[in-house]
């Protein structure tokens, strides 16, 4: 179930006797809230970012297609234009090869710098899942105390009660 920041701004907790301070719960939860819209956001943009980036790959593979089927079409050429167009081809593939390489490598290396960026976000929201889990588990820990020293104080009181009441019948 994936929770969002607003589930967590409209989550309400039953109220219980000596339960948690409502404005300390509240505060929690808007403050989780802007973190995980915050973290949606920037998640959402890096994805943008790295469409962005596999387009641009997209677009200069098409490049780099249509120059080599320009490089078959000049081949039929007469001998003599043939040989000077083949020069000046030869010349422009290696120049858009070059151009090519150096921007699919910083493409490459954007994406895996977007990549250890996303796996960074991953990471810390998993971190503060378990953190929020923790708490939940501490406050869950603390109403079972609170629980059983209720129970503990009505089961003396119901005993004292008894006792007084046995003491006067006598």
């Amino acid at each position: 179930m994936k929770i969002t920041p607003i589930d967590i701004q409209q989550m309400v907790f039953q109220v219980k006797f000596r339960g948690y301070d409502r404005d300390e719960v509240n505060r929690f939860l808007e403050e989780l809230a802007l973190t995980v819209e915050n973290l949606n956001r920037e998640n959402s943009a890096l994805r943008e970012k790295l469409t962005a980036t596999e387009q641009q790959v997209t677009d200069l593979r098409r490049t780099e297609t249509t120059l080599s089927n320009t490089l078959v079409s000049a081949q039929t050429l007469a001998e003599d234009v043939k040989r000077s167009a083949q020069r000046e081809s030869d010349l422009i593939v290696k120049e858009a090869e070059l151009k090519a390489s150096e921007i699919i490598r910083q493409a490459r290396v954007s994406l895996s710098e977007m990549q250890r960026g996303l796996a960074d976000l991953q990471k810390q929201r998993l971190m503060m899942v378990e953190r929020f889990r923790s708490t939940l588990r501490s406050f869950e820990r603390m109403l079972e105390v609170e629980e059983s020293d209720a129970y503990q104080s009505d089961a003396a009181s119901v005993e004292g009660k008894l006792a007084g009441e046995s003491s006067t019948a006598r």
